[in-house]
C-alpha cells in the first residue's frame, strides 16, 4: 500500500512542478544570500577604510555596523519571502496533490 502511494505521488506531473519550482527558488535565494553575504565580508577584507568611517564627525558608530545589520535583516527578509511563497504556491501544489492521490 505505501509503495503505491508513494508510486502515485512520484508519478503526479504536479509533484514534479512542485519539485522544479521549490528546488528553483530554493537555490535562487540561497545564491542571493550567499552574494550579499559574501559581498559584505568581502568589503570587509578589502576596503577596510571604508567600513570604518564614522557614520558622522565624532561619531563611535561606523559604517560597517549599519551595513552590517541590514546583512541580518535581508536575512530575516529572504526567509519571510521564502515562507511566503511556500504558503502560497508549495502548500497549495501540495494540497492538489494529495487531492487527486488520495
Amino acid at each position: 500500500m505505501q509503495d503505491d502511494l508513494i508510486h502515485k505521488i512520484k508519478s503526479n506531473p504536479k509533484y514534479h512542478e512542485l519539485v522544479s519550482k521549490r528546488n528553483s527558488f530554493k537555490w535562487m535565494m540561497a545564491i542571493i544570500m550567499l552574494v550579499v553575504y559574501y559581498a559584505f565580508i568581502l568589503t570587509i577584507a578589502f576596503d577596510k577604510e571604508f567600513m570604518a568611517q564614522p557614520l558622522s564627525a565624532g561619531s563611535v558608530t561606523t559604517v560597517g555596523i549599519p551595513i552590517g545589520v541590514a546583512v541580518i535583516l535581508f536575512a530575516f527578509a529572504t526567509t519571510g519571502v521564502y515562507v511566503f511563497r511556500a504558503n502560497a504556491v508549495f502548500d497549495k501544489l501540495t494540497r492538489e496533490i494529495k487531492e487527486e492521490v488520495l
